[in-house]
């Protein structure tokens, strides 16, 4: 079983404001497909706060899989890619190429995403839109290759090649 945690960065999430939706949704969904929650939280849409959590979150918990929801957009407030970008050790640009990909055949503004993905140690993070539709969508793209991917992380399995 894999272990993950989820942090959704939000303003109005963090002050109690707005009910978070998306972190939520990601947990279920997880869940169900038979990954452990480890940790979640609801920060603010601070770069160095969710720089801090997320080191504290790969370091302390030694996730497999660490999953943002928010702050991929152009709001002057979304700083979650180059949160990530802080603390990753090596990009896997094919994750959010994905995701892009596969949401440009529902919507156009799916090109307006600055959603990243790396590693940091032996934790995979990836970057989430901040609505629960999006959220579904892009997970529904990346569950099937999640398990190997991680497997290969933790090295518990071989290389990518089909045979």
């Amino acid at each position: 079983m894999f272990k993950v945690g989820i942090i959704v960065a939000s303003d109005k999430g963090a002050k109690g404001e707005r009910t978070d939706e998306s972190g939520k949704l990601i947990e279920e969904i997880m869940t169900e497909n038979g990954y452990k929650i480890e940790k979640t939280a609801i920060l603010p849409d601070e770069r160095e706060i969710l720089a801090q959590a997320m080191r504290e979150m790969c370091d302390q918990l030694k996730l497999d899989l660490l999953l943002t929801s928010g702050g991929t957009g152009f709001s002057p407030r979304d700083w979650t890619p180059e949160a990530t970008l802080d603390v990753i050790d090596r990009l896997v640009p094919g994750i959010p190429e994905a995701m892009r990909a596969y949401s440009l055949k529902i919507t156009p503004m799916a090109m307006l995403s600055r959603a990243v993905a790396g590693i940091r140690k032996q934790t995979l993070i990836i970057n989430l839109p901040g609505s629960p539709k999006a959220v579904k969508e892009n997970l529904d793209c990346i569950l099937p290759a999640l398990p190997h991917g991680l497997e290969v992380l933790r090295g518990t399995a071989g290389d990518c090649a089909r045979k």
